[in-house]
């Protein structure tokens, strides 16, 4: 649908029709339930806010032919590589025709040789300096073939604050915008927006970065740059009586802000980043915090992990936007890792640092025996293991250490652990690690069999993803949500900014449904403690309050939970949950 949003623009179709597609592909992105499914049950798929009839219609011969006649068709219409040259920042659409009809260009290769030879720069209201600034993105578009995973976004973004501000005593305030604050779990380029009474100081320190490979264009309150690994970093600086606006601008996302400018034209009013307008007297209101920028419109704040589009505006117009979880709300961490199995540092580490950041109770959860690549636990370890837990929460007191295991599920949902083992444990993970290509309906099963054992506490990183790297298995994900409440199975939300598992839309749903859901860090280092940050903000895309996450309970409430037989623990959390 965003392909299709595409070559719709170069047709110069209507401006409703396109923004349609665009829509629907941002709604598919965030659905919290698998229209797979829904196509499958049946359900109308009109329902679902920005699917009308002739896109719920291209949806189920989508789903049910695996592929979309309106596409193959459309696409014959231009060449085959007219998408590599839509990609191209500075092309655009109407130019991108033009650069095929006019200079006969279809593929990279050809418009990097017709810039070489003056043939683009030629063109009307193009010019030399555009068509060098277009040669510079194709490099650009070149090393950077996908987004990047936020992984990598958290560090280099991270690196390069520390650095900036190093670097350059003129900058007040920095921070982070885009799909970054977002915590969106890919991210294309860095937004930067800072406050500064030195703004060419600022710009300076930028482009005089080290790894700055090029300088995409600079100016008195934008400069972008390319760093040597083909990451694009835009930096704005604006007064600091204007950071409010220019902040929630450059953060929210298309649909987000597309819906604020709608809301406010209704109140006669218009949004831009230095400010809301009064169109009756074109008076400039300008907002230096963000709080103030939503206030002045009558709603209520809207966090940047919600501002996706998808109803938040219409839930702060009628203050139904929820007090989100933050970190000072967890008390405990129940999946981390020492150097027993795969981890780096000793057990009596990576408790006292869980005690130093405040945490009341922790799970201590080395691999079992079936994970042999990462020195999994035999029986006798185990035991001996816990006995070790013991002896030091004798010696440490003032967390609660809780005996557990990371627990592999095999290929067809038996344990690695006899249930007589697993009854001497207080919490036991249950994770899919191998066989991660089965079939929806032998995965479903898998899991579900070892949500029925007696002891399997919670599942780990249901869907195994690696952000960008190893894709999700298969599963019927509602099926697997309706055993974990009947089952009195929990659902974890790893915070491994590499897993980010569950995604946020599943968090969502789960949410929706009354499952019992857990941050965990699944640290295997001390400092990867840090990462329950990330899994705060990936639940909080999915809308969840303190009293949807079973570790934000109390030690003697989160006890109380262990020793409630498990077919009856979804409805004693959901007593707290009130």
């Amino acid at each position: 649908f965003e392909n299709i949003a595409g070559l719709l623009q170069m047709r110069e179709e209507s401006s409703f029709t396109i923004r349609a597609y665009q829509k629907a592909a941002r709604t598919i992105d965030r659905h919290p339930v698998e229209l797979e499914q829904m196509v499958s049950d049946e359900e109308n798929l009109q329902e679902i806010s920005g699917i009308g009839k002739a896109i719920s219609e291209k949806i189920t011969e989508l789903v049910n032919t695996g592929s979309l006649e309106y596409f193959e068709r459309l696409k014959k219409e231009f060449p085959p590589g007219i998408f590599d040259l839509m990609n191209v920042p500075g092309l655009g659409p109407k130019t991108t025709v033009r650069v095929w009809k006019e200079l006969g260009i279809t593929t990279l290769d050809e418009l990097e040789q017709g810039i070489a030879d003056g043939r683009l720069a030629s063109l009307p209201r193009m010019g030399k300096k555009s068509a060098e600034n277009i040669l510079r993105h194709i490099q650009y578009v070149r090393n950077k073939d996908t987004r990047m995973p936020i992984a990598r976004a958290l560090r280099i973004s991270s690196q390069l604050v520390a650095t900036l501000r190093e670097s350059c005593p003129h900058i007040d305030r920095l921070v982070v915008a885009g799909s970054l604050r977002r915590f969106e779990e890919t991210i294309g380029d860095i937004d930067l927006v800072c406050t500064s009474d030195s703004p060419s100081h600022v710009m300076d320190a930028l482009v005089n970065l080290p790894n700055v490979a090029d300088v995409l264009g600079r100016g008195d309150t934008k400069t972008s740059v390319l760093l040597n690994d083909g990451i694009q970093i835009d930096l704005r600086v604006v007064e600091n009586s204007k950071f409010g606006s220019m902040l929630q601008h450059f953060t929210g996302s298309v649909d987000h802000n597309v819906q604020m400018r709608d809301h406010a034209n209704r109140m006669g009013l218009s949004l831009s980043e230095y400010g809301v307008t009064n169109l009756s007297t074109g008076v400039i209101e300008d907002f230096a915090d963000e709080e103030s920028f939503y206030q002045r419109l009558g709603l209520q704040f809207v966090a940047p992990e919600l501002r996706s589009g998808s109803g938040e505006i219409q839930d702060a117009l009628e203050s139904r936007i929820p007090v989100l979880l933050s970190e000072s709300d967890i008390k405990g961490d129940l999946h981390l890792h020492t150097d027993w199995s795969d981890g780096r540092d000793p057990m009596e580490v990576m408790v006292a640092a869980a005690k130093e950041r405040g945490l009341r109770y922790i799970a201590v959860t080395d691999h079992s025996v079936g994970r042999g690549i990462a020195n999994g636990l035999s029986i006798d370890r185990l035991l001996n293991h816990m006995q070790s837990l013991e002896t030091l929460q004798a010696q440490i007191g003032d967390i609660k250490l809780l005996r557990g295991t990371e627990m592999d599920i095999r290929a067809d949902g038996s344990l690695d652990y006899p249930d007589e083992v697993l009854a001497q444990l207080d919490w036991v993970i249950g994770s899919i690690h191998s066989a991660m290509n089965q079939d929806s309906a032998t995965m479903t099963a898998r899991i579900i069999k070892a949500m029925q054992n007696p002891y399997v506490s919670v599942i780990g990183h249901l869907t195994t993803r690696l952000i960008g790297e190893r894709q999700p298995i298969e599963a019927d994900f509602e099926a697997i949500f309706r055993a974990a409440l009947d089952t009195g199975t929990a659902l974890e939300i790893n915070a491994s900014p590499e897993r980010l598992d569950l995604k946020d839309t599943h968090i969502r749903r789960a949410r929706e449904m009354g499952v019992p859901l857990v941050v965990n860090t699944d640290a295997h280092t001390f400092e990867s403690l840090d990462n329950m940050q990330h899994g705060v903000a990936n639940a909080r895309r999915g809308w969840c309050e303190a009293h949807h996450i079973l570790n934000t309970l109390s030690t003697e409430d989160f006890m109380e939970y262990l020793k409630t037989p498990k077919p009856e623990r979804t409805r004693m959390f959901s007593r707290h949950a009130i």
